[in-house]
């Protein structure tokens, strides 16, 4: 057990911050002595670090104590899709001071601004939001799930991602697709939550940002199938 000031010389934590963070219920001491001292053991420390990844994150403290606080929230889950969104942040600040350095060594201004864009790590940042943090969607979908087998729902769902991509060699608009993408639209509503467009586009980015997700796709449809159904979801829900 470590003391606040222990913490704080060790995490670099003040301890006015340490002390908030038990006033909002965020973190709180794993005990306190009979003097008022706050002690805080390994546990709270991994919250501790799962915090401060969040907080480098930019996440606010009110949706970390919220995702933190979920009833099905996954530590080692959640360190995987944090590894996730730093990789993200990583590449667009590479992108940043490579723009910045062009512009010093031509010693003028570019007008273009899309190197600022990082609406992709916003959009995964949803993603996390809607995983952990208790919504009527993820309700839903536990609820669903006591229903049935998850195994033998993820094979359904991999036999439509087959399908689909047998249909690579078309236009992700045509209408052959549009009926296979509608399919899959209705077997997550009916199996999982319901998938409205938002939901629906969300998870077509995820198909292409999560690896895990694009190679199981692939695995099922041929490579390319994951960016495939990407496309052809967009073409679904008139995106593109």
């Amino acid at each position: 057990m470590k003391t606040v000031k222990e913490v704080s010389k060790l995490t670099g934590v003040s301890v006015r911050t340490l002390h908030y963070y038990d006033e909002i219920g965020l973190l709180k001491p794993s005990d306190v002595t009979k003097a008022g001292y706050r002690l805080y053991d390994n546990t709270a420390l991994e919250r501790l670090q799962s915090i401060l990844l969040f907080r480098e994150l930019k996440f606010p403290l009110k949706e970390i104590k919220k995702i933190i606080q979920s009833s099905n929230f996954d530590q080692s889950e959640a360190l995987k899709q944090q590894i996730k969104l730093l990789e993200m942040q990583y590449e667009h600040i590479g992108k940043l001071i490579c723009f910045a350095r062009e512009i010093q060594k031509k010693g003028e201004t570019k007008m273009s601004f899309k190197v600022f864009d990082n609406s992709e790590m916003e959009k995964y940042k949803d993603e996390v939001r809607q995983r952990w943090g208790d919504t009527e969607q993820y309700k839903e979908y536990q609820e669903k799930q006591g229903k049935h087998g998850f195994d033998e729902l993820k094979n359904e769902m991999m036999k439509i991602f087959s399908e689909l991509g047998t249909f690579k060699h078309l236009s992700p608009s045509d209408e052959a697709v549009k009926d296979r993408v509608k399919n899959l639209k209705c077997f997550i509503t009916d199996n999982f939550y319901n998938c409205t467009d938002e939901i629906f586009i969300s998870l077509a980015e995820m198909y292409v940002n999560d690896e895990r997700f694009t190679k199981n796709i692939d695995s099922a449809g041929g490579d390319g199938t994951a960016q495939f159904v990407k496309e052809a979801i967009k073409a679904y829900c008139g995106k593109i």
